[in-house]
């Protein structure tokens, strides 16, 4: 797997809303009405990294989950960071649009 381009990158970001591009990564943060649904969130999230493979770099502090995706076999961004912020869009949107 290689690291996606710039080009690719931007068109990516544009479909999902509040991921920005940091460096290597991109990076979105989440805030939750408490700790339990950042957490219920965190839980969700690990069950689809497990299944691609695909690990966050997180933190989590009371309500707030800051994540950040990159790939570090690649030193870049890939589509599994890609898959995986979708994913993450798709546990939030019904509670949080």
């Amino acid at each position: 797997m290689s690291s996606l381009s710039d080009k690719q990158i931007d068109l990516q970001l544009e479909d999902l809303a509040g991921w920005q591009r940091d460096g290597n990564g991109i990076i979105k943060s989440y805030k939750f009405n408490d700790f339990i649904e950042a957490i219920s969130f965190m839980n969700q999230v690990a069950f689809h990294a497990e299944a691609l493979e695909h690990h966050p770099e997180w933190h989590n502090t009371y309500n707030v989950v800051d994540v950040r995706l990159t790939t570090h076999d690649t030193g870049g961004i890939t589509s599994l960071d890609i898959r995986l912020a979708k994913r993450m869009e798709h546990i939030i949107q019904p509670k949080h649009l």
